[in-house]
């Protein structure tokens, strides 16, 4: 069983939200770069992932994605199973009368990987990352509601800004 890119980008952004361990979202474009995905395929990946349940989105200014279950019990077999559409490659279409009817392999194939992949939890995965050294830089979290006051800065404070004050300086100057 090969798994598609959207799979694979699903189970590693999932992973990368299992990594951070904060309750803060972390943005899409976060993700994008990191992981170098596109932006509008990783919106995609997400929007299916959230009509799951598996992510929780949060709106306007610092939000983003967080996991809306304990890491412990999603497994890959969730994920892959909220990205994917897993069909019969033997369907009804594809039968040809007198041919051979592998279906009762693939379906226990199918069976077999998904059984498997039930038993794989985002924790373990986030864990064997930490264990190789992987360690994400959190972005500070924004505090909403606080505005800061802007410092500005003069980049000449004692130069004149008109052809009328320049000459009122330069009178000023003089009568010294």
């Amino acid at each position: 069983m090969r798994l598609s890119t959207r799979s694979r980008f699903a189970i590693t952004t999932m992973i990368d939200l299992a990594l951070r361990d904060s309750n803060h979202p972390v943005p899409l474009s976060e993700l994008s770069q990191r992981h170098n995905i596109s932006l509008s395929y990783l919106e995609m990946v997400f929007s299916k992932l959230r009509k799951c349940g598996l992510v929780q989105s949060t709106r306007g200014p610092g939000g983003g994605y967080t996991l809306s279950a304990d890491d412990a019990t999603v497994t890959v077999a969730d994920i892959i199973g909220a990205i994917e559409a897993i069909g019969d490659p033997f369907g009804e279409g594809n039968r040809r009368e007198g041919a051979l009817n592998p279906q009762a392999l693939w379906d226990s194939l199918h069976t077999a990987v998904f059984e498997h992949m039930k038993t794989i939890t985002l924790r373990s995965l986030a864990d064997v990352q930490r264990a190789k050294g992987v360690n994400l830089k959190t972005s500070v979290a924004p505090r909403k509601g606080v505005l800061q006051p802007v410092e500005r800065k003069l980049l000449r404070p004692n130069v004149p800004n008109s052809v009328f004050a320049l000459g009122q300086l330069d009178f000023a100057l003089r009568s010294r």
